[in-house]
């Protein structure tokens, strides 16, 4: 387009130009806010655990593909699907990983849709089995966000959802990404690490339980109360470690035992900061550091293991991969 054609649409419609002009403007602020939305820091940090943890029960190590895929999981599918909770959510509030969450734009909402669905097309370099189990994800939480279905809305469908979705479909990801094969041991993992992961979901919960309830979501926390938000906790926690360790005992005897150890101790110090809370959205701070704190440590025992276990660190490490 000429110089000349240019002033002539600007003298002839100075307002459509204006309004295009703002909107250029805007746009690199919208993709910071959709990627803020994204929330990787909470994917990588909190949220890596179950893959990692399939990782070190696969008995095998396909080390280059599991971390791509570790990249398709946790920002393609997580991403993606955190994203697009976001979207119906309309939070104004604090939520898990972001204490002030910026507006969303309609595009966002294609976008994050197109992100998960990237993800299960690159999955299907990895095989079938895997790229099924990415696929059940996927509807789980399309299911648990969209208002078609809304299982976030029920106590009980919205724990079904996040067990599956985000805890055990999450370690078998991460074992077939290494390249191992879904057996009982690491069924029996995946069970335990989706309990330990549930217990921490409805406390999450506590603080925008009035915010829940004027979207008309019946979520765990809001129909059941904060005591039994406790009670889920201690329970769900105390089991989930005991499985948890057993598998990882049948295949790594000592790791199991320090991993059961810290789990106990997490225990102790996690039910301590519940019983104070009070279900207040000024103890945003104390659920995000309370969850960080059971999470990140969890996430940084399993990079251990596996580095050690599968020789990550060394010239037989992960630099031969790239050199």
């Amino acid at each position: 387009m000429s110089s000349q054609t240019k002033r002539a649409k600007l003298t002839r419609y100075p307002r459509l130009c204006l309004y295009q002009a703002e909107i250029n403007k805007r746009i690199p602020v919208q993709l910071i806010n959709f990627i803020l939305h994204l929330r990787l820091h909470y994917q990588f940090l909190l949220l890596s655990g179950g893959f990692l943890l399939g990782g070190l029960m696969a008995n095998e190590m396909n080390t280059l593909q599991f971390w791509l895929q570790f990249l398709n999981v946790h920002v393609l599918l997580f991403g993606g699907a955190t994203a697009f909770n976001s979207w119906w959510d309309k939070d104004e509030g604090p939520i898990g990983g972001l204490k002030n969450p910026p507006e969303m734009r309609p595009w966002m909402r294609t976008a994050s849709l197109g992100m998960m669905f990237l993800g299960l097309i690159w999955a299907f370099t990895v095989g079938w089995i895997y790229s099924l189990v990415y696929l059940i994800s996927l509807i789980l939480f399309w299911l648990y966000s969209t208002p078609a279905a809304r299982w976030k809305g029920d106590p009980i469908l919205s724990l079904f959802a996040i067990a599956f979705s985000t805890g055990f479909n999450s370690v078998l990801l991460g074992a077939l990404a290494a390249g191992g094969a879904i057996d009982f041991i690491l069924l029996l993992s995946a069970t335990g690490a989706s309990l330990v992961l549930l217990s921490l979901y409805p406390v999450s919960q506590i603080f925008q339980t009035e915010e829940d309830l004027r979207r008309n979501d019946r979520t765990f926390a809001a129909v059941f109360g904060l005591q039994k938000v406790r009670t889920f906790f201690a329970v769900s926690f105390i089991t989930g470690a005991v499985l948890l360790c057993s598998a990882v005992y049948l295949i790594y005897p000592i790791p199991a035992l320090i991993l059961l150890g810290a789990a106990m101790i997490s225990w102790i110090i996690l039910m301590k900061i519940i019983l104070k809370l009070k279900g207040a959205k000024d103890e945003y701070d104390a659920v995000m550091k309370m969850k960080f704190l059971a999470s990140f440590s969890f996430v940084v025992f399993l990079i251990a293991a596996n580095a050690i276990r599968y020789e990550w660190i060394g010239q037989t490490g992960l630099l031969k991969y790239f050199i």
